[in-house]
């Protein structure tokens, strides 16, 4: 509990190498975590039920479970952001990372002052579940057969639930937000709090490619969300085609 009586943010992190989890443990706790550390993919699946973390870091490489499947097997227990912390760095590693579920990926050797940095962009803007968040006025945005509740966090399509992350979940709802708006990338990624670091272009194209598979947009006709080839993406489906992303 913090000082004034409310609960600090958790975060779990699965890391097998000792001297790099305690880093990062210690690292969160001065963010104002409290940190846990886990040296097995099954031992963290085990306290991501038992503790409901806000915040998990993640290694690839574990002695019992690959990191991409603890990774997706977390993303059906947990709503919590992830990071993968990894010393592998190819570009197929990162992508399928994404493609998971993680929010974040960065590889080691890594700044623990950049990951503290990345961490607090995530958690600044203040979510409707959040204790002490401002209500949102229209809490629930429809349009057509699809259903947004920004403060249950639900999303219907044609009366069937999607399940979103966090991050898919924040990119459709600045989406909708301003329907005819076309987002460009970087500014995207600041109003979902999730990174302002350069070169991350392709991390929102990634996320924003899982949420148009989890609504059915597929093909070159989108329904839900249309790329602006050149500028990045705006909400509604495309005309007479201007790509899909």
């Amino acid at each position: 509990m913090g000082d004034n009586g409310e609960r600090r943010r958790a975060a779990l992190v699965i890391e097998d190498a000792p001297d790099i989890c305690l880093l990062v443990c210690d690292t969160l706790r001065q963010a104002g975590f409290e940190s846990t550390g886990a040296g097995t993919g099954a031992r963290g699946l085990e306290l991501a039920k038992r503790l409901s973390p806000d915040l998990v870091t993640l290694d690839l490489t574990l002695p019992d479970i690959d990191g991409i499947e603890v990774c997706r097997q977390l993303r059906a227990i947990s709503n919590a952001y992830v990071i993968v912390l990894s010393a592998r760095d190819e570009e197929t590693d990162r992508l399928i990372g994404l493609e998971v579920g993680a929010d974040d990926y960065m590889v080691k050797p890594f700044s623990p002052r950049e990951l503290r940095a990345r961490v607090g962009a995530m958690f600044r803007r203040p979510r409707l579940e959040d204790p002490g968040a401002e209500p949102h006025a229209a809490s629930v945005m429809r349009v057509g057969g699809l259903r947004v509740d920004t403060e249950s966090r639900e999303v219907v399509l044609d009366g069937s639930a999607v399940g979103l992350t966090r991050t898919e979940f924040d990119l459709l709802v600045a989406l909708m937000s301003s329907p005819h708006r076309v987002w460009e990338r970087d500014t995207l990624a600041r109003r979902v709090q999730h990174t302002d670091w350069p070169g991350d272009d392709h991390v929102i194209d990634v996320h924003v490619a899982n949420l148009r598979h989890k609504l059915g947009d597929t093909g070159r006709r989108s329904r839900w969300v249309t790329t602006v080839r050149g500028v990045g993406y705006r909400f509604g489906g495309t005309g007479s085609g201007s790509g899909a992303g």
